[in-house]
């Protein structure tokens, strides 16, 4: 017998489980299908990964109820400070005056990650896993799916597939939805490192050369970093000693925060920019890094992303209370159209910062320090910039059931 669904998510990551737990009390049927075993998601290199939640990322993940468990295992975002490696531009933005607690908050994947699938393993959502997205056809009323779990086949229906299962997404290519991808020739290297100087909170935004470097508060004396080289100095790095690259990596970064120790292994993440053609197609939905991949520099990707969640479901909920089709072409349609803005603002400005801070042209250069000067010393750029880095720039979805 085929099982029916409302709604079925498939990945159950970060995007697909924080869907799920957002339309958990709607009374809608929900499936998640995930290809991985809990324990596989939960080895995952990826994890490892630190999360720069803007603020306004917060105040979603407030409303979904997951913010409240794992607030305490992040670390508050005060200072942002911005340079430029061997030239004059600087900058910096500051909580407080922004009169806010902070400007954004450092978090493990893994801690996130973890907390969302036991809030969705508490729920009543079904969780179908370890199983995979084999195919898919969309009739008049519903969405028919195949999945494979094993050597099984299942046969499973929903008025709306919404595919969540990442960069690699299955439904997408099902769907024959074409990527634009720009390759940026650069890989960000990954670790942890303990500092002789405490942070004060403050997350260093280093421009290179090479690109950009990244620390991150995750301690009072520790900081997450996300490097990036070109990808042949990446590789020659990445299988050099761990003392050339502390000391690389010192020299690049200099002793603001005194002498830095390696306290976790370093990992290589490839980058480039990654842009679905379009979000629907017939009765599916694509979200998260199924839409975009962006490059880590403004710390924008799991932002874009879940903001993408957050809207999708503000609207589920209100055509569901509408007793309306929640797979409708129109819909889907409405739901594209309303995060076209926000995509092309958000990777427009990523990529444009990219290209901007990975230039060493002279010309180029000093325009770019001659405009962090200038950006520190005008209130209302600095003020715009930090809306920016808040996840403030534009319309923030808000849950809400219409009355």
């Amino acid at each position: 017998m085929q099982r029916e669904y409302d709604l079925l998510i498939a990945g159950g990551g970060l995007a697909g489980n924080c869907l799920a737990l957002a339309l958990k009390d709607t009374g809608q049927r929900i499936a998640i299908v995930e290809a991985n075993t809990r324990e596989q998601l939960q080895a995952s290199p990826a994890g490892d990964r630190a999360l720069a939640l803007a603020a306004g990322t917060v105040m979603m993940l407030e409303a979904l109820g997951i913010w409240q468990g794992i607030s305490h295992a992040a670390t508050a975002i005060k200072q942002i400070h911005v340079s430029d490696r061997g030239h004059f531009g600087k900058t910096r933005l500051s909580a407080q005056n922004e009169h806010i607690e902070a400007l954004g908050y450092v978090i493990t994947a893994r801690d996130i990650e973890t907390h969302v699938a036991n809030l969705v393993a508490e729920s009543a959502i079904e969780l179908i896993a370890p199983a995979r997205v084999a195919g898919l056809m969309s009739g008049d009323n519903e969405v028919y799916v195949n999945l494979k779990q094993g050597d099984e086949s299942l046969s499973v229906s929903a008025k709306l597939l919404a595919g969540a299962d990442g960069g690699l997404s299955s439904v997408r290519k099902l769907l024959d939805i074409a990527q634009h991808t720009t390759e940026y020739g650069q890989t960000a290297l990954v670790t942890t490192v303990k500092t002789t100087i405490p942070n004060k909170n403050t997350a260093f935004e280093r421009f290179t050369a090479s690109g950009p470097l990244a620390l991150l508060p995750v301690a009072k004396n520790q900081c997450a970093v996300v490097w990036t080289r070109t990808s042949e100095d990446a590789d020659a790095m990445m299988l050099g000693s761990e003392a050339d690259f502390l000391s690389e990596l010192q020299q690049c970064f200099g002793y603001k925060l005194g002498e830095l120790v390696l306290t976790a292994p370093r990992r290589a993440f490839p980058l480039s920019l990654i842009r679905a053609e379009k979000m629907v197609a017939g009765r599916a939905v694509i979200i998260g890094n199924a839409v975009h991949q962006l490059h880590p520099v403004a710390g924008q990707g799991f932002n874009l992303g879940l903001r993408d969640v957050v809207r999708l479901a503000e609207m589920l909920i209100r055509r569901h209370e509408q007793n309306e089709d929640i797979g409708a072409a129109g819909f889907l349609k409405e739901y594209a159209a309303s995060r076209k803005k926000d995509h092309d603002r958000t990777i427009g400005f990523t990529d444009a910062v990219v290209k901007i801070f990975s230039n060493e042209w002279l010309a180029l250069a000093a325009a770019r320090n001659i405009g962090l000067t200038l950006l520190d010393h005008i209130p209302p750029a600095k003020k715009l910039l930090t809306r920016h880095a808040m996840g403030l720039a534009g319309h923030i979805p808000r849950l809400g059931r219409s009355n």
